[in-house]
């Protein structure tokens, strides 16, 4: 049998680490899923979180998922140690703001973090920034809008470039030379957000290393399935529009794909 592993984020964003996990497991089955009909989490309750967190993980458990990623910061922050003991014996690895190489990586000793208000206002990120910050400022800055430009597929508009502006201007006024991408729907606005804060700015995204420790676990804890020669697939779902998620899907993931509608009763 092939690996099968489920992931699933607010929205779209989680094709980000989607392309990481694929270039870390070629042999694997992907299962993505976009819960693009209650996007943004940034704003929603922990409550809610959590409760559309257990419902997409049911899915993907009931479609053979034997590992789960969950591609949302916002969703880790919430509901990662809920799943944990809900499914204990599912691996979940999940997103956080990636404070650690950025203080490595910064040169100014200031550090911006763009992010959902959610994540921002989390326990999580403030037991980060006490374990990690040290002597090196943090900046954070909320960033409402961002995450709903990249589910409408705009990553180059004026409206786009007004946001990413008026959300790095106060970063580099501040001296941040290093932005950690707080959000999994950020990775898709760097080259915007390069232009607007010049190419000299660090941009860390956490994908990689999201891959990787998906990749460890992978290998260490669950037993092996792969055949020699077998190359994975992907699926897509959404709780969203169907229609509209595989035009935007297909611009982002880089190749036409179909997205399928997610279950009324996973919506």
């Amino acid at each position: 049998m092939v690996r099968t592993i489920g992931i699933f984020d607010s929205g779209v964003g989680g094709i980000s680490v989607l392309q990481h996990i694929r270039e870390a497991l070629p042999e694997a089955n992907l299962i993505y899923v976009a819960d693009s009909g209650h996007v943004p989490y940034g704003g929603r309750s922990a409550a809610f979180i959590e409760a559309r967190s257990m419902a997409l993980t049911r899915f993907l458990l009931k479609h053979g998922a034997e590992a789960i990623v969950i591609a949302c910061n916002t969703a880790t922050a919430a509901a990662a140690l809920p799943l944990r003991k809900q499914f204990s014996k599912i691996p979940f690895i999940g997103m956080e703001p990636a404070i650690k190489p950025a203080v490595a990586a910064t040169q100014s000793n200031v550090v911006g973090v763009l992010a959902t208000v959610g994540t921002l206002e989390s326990a999580r990120f403030a037991a980060l920034l006490d374990k990690y910050g040290g002597k090196v400022k943090i900046v954070t800055q909320g960033c409402p809008g961002l995450v709903e430009l990249v589910e409408r597929g705009d990553l180059h508009s004026v409206e786009a470039r007004r946001l990413v502006e008026r959300y790095t201007t106060p970063l580099l006024e501040a001296g941040a030379d290093t932005f950690i991408l707080g959000c999994t729907h950020y990775p898709f606005l760097a080259p915007l957000i390069r232009e607007v804060a010049g190419e000299a700015i660090t941009l860390i995204d956490t994908g990689a290393a999201v891959a990787r420790e998906l990749k460890r676990r992978v290998d260490t804890e669950l037993p092996p399935r792969v055949r020699l020669g077998v190359v994975g697939n992907e699926t897509f779902h959404t709780s969203g529009d169907a229609e509209r998620a595989t035009s935007i899907v297909s611009q982002l993931w880089g190749q036409d794909v179909e997205v399928k509608p997610l279950p009324q009763s996973y919506c």
